[in-house]
């Protein structure tokens, strides 16, 4: 499974280890991923991401999965959060 967020597609940054002595090394920044179960209320149930701890604070902060989905941009969605998109876009036009 790839180290990337499924809500905002943060993924793996490379950069230097600098030493005191000014030497460089390659290194990765892994982002801060976590495995979450998110409640849609429109769907009236619960999906399983793996999510980024900012994207996490994000989500909270717009009010809910529903509501960060809405607002989100589709080609930063893994295509397991654009289907629940779809899915919660569809069932609040038929209610």
């Amino acid at each position: 499974m790839s180290r990337r967020c499924e809500l905002t597609g943060k993924g793996v940054l490379v950069g230097n280890n600098v030493s005191h002595a000014n030497n460089k090394t390659r290194r990765r920044f892994l982002p801060n991923l976590n495995d979450v179960t998110l409640q849609s209320e429109t769907l009236g149930r619960s999906f399983k991401f793996k999510i980024s701890a900012s994207a996490l604070r994000s989500v909270d902060h717009r009010g809910g999965l529903d509501a960060f989905l809405a607002k989100a941009n589709d080609d930063d969605l893994s295509a397991n959060a654009l289907k629940v998109k779809r899915d919660i876009a569809k069932a609040a036009t038929a209610a």
